[in-house]
């Protein structure tokens, strides 16, 4: 209770001060199927460009409280860690095999909250190619819990003259793409490999839609 009241108290104080920061235009590839509005629980999967990613989300999903899986780095600094933990941040020790931040994810999904997760689980270098690979985390969490899977692409244009845009994706159901014939492990790395072009392809269309606009 106490983090979805923070989480409001943020996004009230700070709706203003983000419309200049962001000044955020939303698509879709199929309104219809998948709007800001989420129903239920549901697991965001997004490419990452800035930490300013997150807070971007907070603002395009304004009337949901986003449960964000978030790298251990972060709650190490002060006073951040104790804003992100505020926030309902996931702690996630990225150096170990951390199954902490799964079982936390999955009892937030069970209670029909939202998790937030970035697969690539780091920011991209200078020169490396985008999105990076994605770790197999949210693929598993989805077949875990058969939360369906909404993708959405930033352009991570934070602090520009140019607007930060942002498309949303229709949802994955991750148990429609278990192929039988493969094993887990083998399902576990295609469902990966589908959710990143997945990414990638609403970086095509985002690109499609904006040059019509």
């Amino acid at each position: 209770m106490l983090i979805k009241f923070w989480n409001a108290f943020v996004k009230i104080t700070a709706y203003l001060p983000q419309l200049l920061i962001f000044r955020t235009k939303v698509y879709y590839e199929d309104k219809a199927a998948q709007s800001r509005r989420i129903k239920g629980g549901a697991i965001i999967i997004s490419n990452h460009t800035a930490v300013w990613d997150y807070a971007e989300y907070l603002f395009v999903f304004f009337f949901r409280t986003l449960r964000a899986q978030m790298a251990e780095v972060l709650f190490e600094k002060k006073p951040l860690g104790l804003f992100l933990k505020m926030m309902g941040g996931i702690r996630v020790n990225r150096g170990a095999n951390d199954f902490a931040c799964v079982t936390k994810s999955e009892k937030i999904l069970e209670k029909g909250g939202v998790a937030l997760i970035f697969p690539e689980s780091r920011l991209p270098l200078k020169g490396e190619e985008r999105p990076l690979p994605f770790k197999p985390g949210a693929a598993y969490l989805a077949l875990l819990s058969g939360a369906p899977v909404v993708p959405v692409f930033t352009n991570g244009r934070y602090f520009s003259k140019k607007r930060a845009r942002v498309i949303i994706g229709k949802p994955i159901c991750a148990r429609d793409l278990i192929d039988d014939s493969l094993s887990e492990k083998e399902n576990l790395a295609r469902i990966t490999d589908i959710m990143r072009d997945k990414i990638i392809s609403l970086e095509k269309q985002l690109y499609e839609q904006t040059q019509k606009s």
